[in-house]
C-alpha cells in the first residue's frame, strides 16, 4: 500500500485504499487521493480513537457554515475548530497528537491550529510551523504556508526579517517555504497589496535564493517574480538582468525564464 502510485482519478482507487484513507491509516501518495478523503469521516475516526467524540458535532457543525466546502477551506474549519475546543477544554494533548499524526490531512488540520493561534507572536508562530514546512508530504508543506499566510501579511516587515534566515536552511522545503509563503499574488489565497506594489522589499527573501540548486525553490522563486512582473514588470525585468549580469548560473537562467513569461506574452 506505502508504495503504490496513486490512482488518475478518484473512482479508481481501490476501495481498501480509500477506506484506509478515512480511517487515517495511510497518507495520501498523490492530489487525486488527497482530494477524495471524505474529512469528516477521517475526523470521526479520531475522535472516536482518541476519546473525544463529544468533539464532533460542533466541528461539523462548523464545516456545515462554509459558504463552500472545499478540502482546504474544510481543513481549516477543523483546524480553527480544534484550537477552539482545546483551548475551551484545557485540551493540549488533541494539539500535540494532531501534529504528529501519520495521516497527512490530519497533520494539515495541526497548521490551522497554529495559524489561527492570535495568542502568539508571528516570531512564535513560524517557529511553530516549521516543522509541517519541512513536513515530507506535499499536501502538508502546501497548508502549512497557507496557514500563516494572513499573519506574514499582518507582520509583513518583521516575518520577511525572520524567513531571510529560513532562506539559508539546508532543507529545500524550508527555503521554499519563504519564497511561497511571500508571493505577492500566490495561489488559492489573498494577495499581499504591499508586495505587489513595492515588490522590492522581498529581495531579502529572493537574492540569497537567485541560484538556489533545488528546482523546487528555483520555481518558487520565479513564481514571485512572475507574481510581481503582473504589477511591477519593468522592477522584474532589472532584477533579471542584474542577476544575470552578476550570476549566469543554469539555476538563474531558469529562474530568469519563469519569472519573465507573463511580460513575454504581452
Amino acid at each position: 500500500m506505502k508504495e503504490r502510485k496513486g490512482a488518475r482519478s478518484i473512482k479508481d482507487i481501490p476501495i481498501d485504499i480509500l477506506n484506509s484513507l478515512n480511517r487515517g491509516e495511510l497518507e495520501t501518495v498523490n492530489l487525486t487521493e488527497w482530494l477524495a478523503v471524505d474529512q469528516k469521516m477521517l475526523l470521526e475516526h479520531l475522535l472516536t480513537e482518541h476519546n473525544r467524540k463529544e468533539y464532533y458535532i460542533p466541528l461539523v457543525e462548523k464545516i456545515s457554515r462554509l459558504k463552500k466546502q472545499t478540502v482546504n477551506t474544510v481543513n481549516e474549519a477543523i483546524g480553527t475548530g480544534i484550537l477552539e475546543l482545546s483551548a475551551k477544554h484545557n485540551d493540549h494533548e488533541i494539539i500535540s497528537l494532531i501534529l504528529r499524526h501519520p495521516a497527512d490531512l490530519i497533520r494539515c488540520w495541526s497548521a490551522y491550529t497554529i495559524g489561527q493561534n492570535d495568542q502568539v507572536t508571528i516570531e512564535e508562530m513560524l517557529g511553530q510551523i516549521k516543522k509541517l514546512a519541512a513536513d515530507k508530504h506535499f499536501g502538508v508543506r502546501e497548508i502549512s504556508w497557507m496557514a500563516v499566510r494572513p499573519a506574514i501579511t499582518k507582520n509583513l516587515s518583521e516575518s520577511l526579517s525572520i524567513l531571510t534566515d529560513w532562506t539559508k536552511a539546508e532543507d529545500d522545503h524550508i527555503r521554499r517555504f519563504a519564497s511561497e509563503s511571500t508571493r505577492p499574488r500566490g495561489v488559492w489565497c489573498a494577495h499581499i497589496e504591499k508586495l505587489k506594489q513595492n515588490p522590492e522589499s522581498g529581495l531579502i527573501i529572493l537574492e540569497p535564493l537567485r541560484s538556489d540548486p533545488s528546482k523546487y525553490v528555483q520555481d518558487s522563486v520565479g513564481n514571485w517574480l512572475n507574481d510581481a512582473s503582473k504589477s511591477q514588470p519593468v522592477w522584474v525585468k532589472n532584477i533579471c538582468e542584474r542577476w544575470m549580469s552578476e550570476c549566469p548560473a543554469k539555476e538563474t537562467k531558469y529562474i530568469f525564464k519563469r519569472a519573465l513569461r507573463t511580460i513575454e506574452k504581452k
